[in-house]
């Protein structure tokens, strides 16, 4: 029955089903303006990581803008006027774009030993490098030694400056992402209702559709400030960064990749469609069916609202390559079959076609998906959207290989289909066929020095990264990230929170402390009335400890506190100051100052001081989990800091999260697919031995590059975690093509040596071919402006080629021996 309906579908009624697909396609083209990318933050996150919670409180606590660094080296040094000049120019252009809150440069620092009057009189009366009067060459030395704003503002040497751009908050995305919290933090905890569910539903669509047009402003924020940058940065060498534009740029790389995958692959399958078939028409059938797949999903994410992220950046470029090794493979058994039996129609030979390579490809499909289902339980938001995206975009291609192919041959083929290429001729094939029949010392000795290589090599494999290696070394985002690493006190920031006792008065007498405030008490707030008896000696001493510890850690770039702070005052006042003094000063810095160097780093509220570190995540031999748990470790052991008396949070601990992650989804994901896929055999061979023989030459390959990544210390990352899965999940297709035919040629011929020559002929040349393919498809990936996909590119390239090796050779001289089928 299902045969007389497909049939009816598509060779009756071919040109009404070419029509209806072209429907879908248009009703696609359409869709696809809601097509949208994704370079949030997001890509850095295990979904519902506690210590993201945390951070997000941090924030809250200490404040937390946006902001955009520009490394500013001019060609004269800090202390000459026209550089001064130059940078008040630049700063004043910076401050007129209406996205802006506020510009901090080293012409802002304030000047405390410019003068000599008292301490409480120069925080009052402080002066700038801007200021005509000023000693500039006195006023920069103090900026150039200062422990607030060594490292931070101004580079060690002196050369290089930083210029820090805070953005105006965006209260309605802020707002957005707390509701999303909520939603998803309940979901967890006591779970949804059906109302809430619904709400939340609406609520994320509403959301996804602010995040697009805050991406457009970042956009054009990016854009301007970057005009700035050329007309005003002549007298300088200017490299921007920060996370709006790393977000923005990743756009554009997304885009690109994209656009340069897609060509590419394009370009690639006409010239292996003409290599393969060498006949115009052949090119164009299964190339129509191949972009057919590709549009009506590129429709589908449109619709569904999907977006695409640096790691599905690839997607068309799979797909085009995926749904090109169906094509070849139906096309090839249907030319097949018009030699094999000249005298049948046109119709017939297309029917039995496409019935011989229903069940392989519906379960190479599986097998695929099965790979690319397992990357939900990687517990990363970016692989996980890729996981779900490809599992669509293989269904589509399925779908449109056996109802869109069959009617393109069907009406544009002819009945006699003479002047194709000898598709039954491969030296190749031929070559790997007789050594597999007669190599068995060689061909067991590779196979076993490759598992041996593959053991040592995953013994090394390591998943420390710096997300700045992530970028090519031309890209803006690599020389702003190497430059702020390198001179301006890293990148990757780290937050120590110490907790204090509340109510814990000090070590000076209150009423001294009230008499001393006597004069402003009435006027001021809560917070500001517990600040007196808040500045003991004993938590300062504290704060100090602690940001002397962390300062002393070579992979630890610029430390900030409150003690950075204390420390000049002491240096000012030429003694140590007490409680009292201490909190005098808080009470008499001015506001503008206490924003900038005291807020951040005390919550008199909560009790506490946070300590803010940058990483230097450019260092060769930076181990972040090491690091991380050195300093916890420390902070208890050496410092004597009970547990409850601090807490690390921040984006080091979020992307080392991230990154200890990938261990763990690669064993479960390896675990899910070698479960999955032997089932599958299972079920469509029935026979236990020839399932094992089928997945074992894919997961030796899948294995040995994981060694090969081992071998070569290059670090596992969001993109090659994905390989060995993949890999997996793509190269079994070949077994089961292989396997599949080698039964059904067995039945009729009842000798596995004629067997073998026959498929080595037939199926091992369409997996030969596929396989080129596939392999020059992924190397396109090379292209990209983003390091983990030309790696995902490169290693999944070599795995696949690998693969087809092993499934021409291994597999079947494991046949040979095993001799799982009937004999005659």
């Amino acid at each position: 029955m299902w045969s007389k309906i497909y049939k009816k579908i598509v060779i009756d009624f071919a040109k009404i089903n070419l029509l209806f697909l072209a429907f879908i396609v248009i009703y696609s083209f359409y869709q696809a303006k809601n097509f949208n990318l994704d370079a949030s933050s997001d890509a850095l996150l295990l979904e519902g990581d506690k210590d993201l919670k945390y951070l997000r409180e941090v924030n809250e606590t200490y404040g937390n803008k946006d902001f955009l660094v520009l490394t500013y080296t001019p060609v004269s040094n800090f202390a000459e006027k026209e550089t001064i000049l130059n940078l008040q120019l630049l700063k004043s252009k910076i401050e007129k774009l209406t996205w802006v809150d506020s510009v901090i440069t080293i012409i802002d620092v304030p000047l405390l030993k410019s003068t000599d009057e008292n301490l409480m009189d120069r925080l009052k009366n402080y002066k700038t490098l801007a200021y005509p009067e000023i000693d500039r060459k006195r006023g920069f030395e103090e900026i150039i030694n200062s422990p607030i704003y060594k490292n931070y503002v101004i580079s060690e040497d002196g050369k290089t400056s930083g210029i820090v751009v805070y953005i105006k908050k965006d209260e309605r995305l802020a707002e957005y992402i707390k509701v999303k919290d909520k939603y998803y933090y309940q979901s967890i905890d006591t779970g949804l209702t059906k109302e809430e569910k619904k709400n939340y539903k609406n609520f994320l669509e509403e959301y996804e559709e602010y995040k697009n047009l805050y991406n457009t402003r970042n956009h054009q924020n990016i854009s301007e400030i970057r005009d700035v940058i050329n007309k005003y940065g002549e007298n300088a060498n200017i490299h921007l960064g920060g996370i709006p534009m790393i977000a923005d740029d990743m756009m554009s790389f997304i885009k690109s990749d994209i656009i340069v995958f897609g060509f590419g692959v394009f370009v690639f399958i006409v010239f292996t469609l003409w290599f393969i078939f060498r006949n115009i028409k052949w090119v164009i059938i299964p190339l129509l069916g191949s972009s057919t797949s590709v549009i009506i999903m590129i429709g589908l994410l449109g619709l569904i609202g999907w977006k695409v992220t640096v790691i599905s950046s690839n997607f068309i470029a799979l797909m085009l390559i995926l749904n090109m090794a169906m094509n070849i493979h139906v096309s090839v058994r249907f030319l097949q079959f018009k030699k094999e039996f000249p005298n049948s129609s046109k119709e017939d030979a297309i029917l039995k076609a496409s019935k011989k390579m229903m069940l392989p490809i519906l379960y190479t499909v599986l097998t695929t998906i099965c790979a690319f289902l397992s990357l939900i339980f990687s517990g990363i938001k970016p692989i996980i959207d890729f996981g779900w995206m490809m599992t669509l975009g293989l269904i589509v291609s399925l779908l449109v290989t056996f109802f869109l192919l069959p009617s393109l041959i069907n009406i544009f083929s002819s009945e006699n289909e003479i002047n194709i290429r000898n598709t039954e001729k491969s030296f190749v094939t031929s070559i790997l066929g007789s050594f597999a029949k007669k190599s068995y010392v060689v061909i067991f000795g590779l196979t076993g020095i490759v598992i041996i290589a593959s053991v040592i090599g995953i013994f090394k494999l390591e998943v420390e990264n710096s997300f700045i290696n992530y970028f090519d070394k031309e890209t803006e985002i690599y020389k702003g990230m190497k430059k702020i690493d390198d001179e301006l006190g890293g990148t990757t920031p780290l937050n120590i929170i110490l907790k204090f006792p509340t109510n814990q008065n000090g070590d000076d007498s209150a009423n001294d402390i009230d008499d001393e405030f006597s004069e402003w008490d009435e006027d001021t707030e809560k917070n500001e009335k517990k600040s007196k008896y808040w500045f003991t000696r004993d938590k300062m001493d504290k704060i100090l400890i602690v940001h002397d510890y962390l300062d002393s850690l070579p992979e630890i770039g610029k430390v900030l506190s409150f003690g950075s702070i204390l420390r000049v005052a002491e240096d000012l006042n030429k003694k140590k100051l007490q409680s009292l003094e201490i909190a005098v000063l808080y009470s008499k810095i001015p506001e503008e100052i206490k924003k900038e160097i005291v807020t951040p780093y005390i919550s008199v509220e909560k009790d506490e001081a946070r300590i803010f570190v940058r990483i230097k995540d450019s260092l060769k031999d930076l181990r972040r989990d090491d690091l991380i748990k050195k300093i916890n470790l420390d902070l208890k052991n050496k410092l004597g800091l009970k547990e409850d008396e601090y807490k690390l949070a921040g984006v080091l601990i979020l992307f080392n999260n991230l990154l200890q992650s990938l261990f763990k989804s690669q064993i479960l994901t390896l675990g899910i697919v070698m479960l999955g896929i032997f089932f599958m055999f299972l079920i469509l061979f029935k026979n236990i031995t020839l399932s094992f023989i089928g997945i074992v030459p894919n997961f030796i390959a899948a294995l040995f590059i994981l060694g090969i990544i081992g071998l070569m210390n290059i670090p596992l990352d969001m993109m090659t975690i994905t390989i060995a899965a993949i890999t997996i999940g793509i190269a079994v297709d070949n077994s089961i093509h292989y396997i599949y035919r080698f039964r059904e040629e067995f039945e009729l011929l009842k000798d596995y040596n004629k067997t073998l020559d026959r498929c080595h002929r037939t199926v091992g040349i369409a997996i030969l071919n596929t396989s080129i393919t596939i392999v020059f498809g992924f190397s396109i990936l090379i292209l990209s402006n983003f390091i983990p996909t030309i790696y995902f590119g490169i290693f999944t390239g070599i795995a696949m080629l690998l693969a087809m090796i092993f499934v021409l050779t291994l597999l079947p001289k494991l046949l040979l021996i095993y001799k799982p089928f009937e004999k005659g």
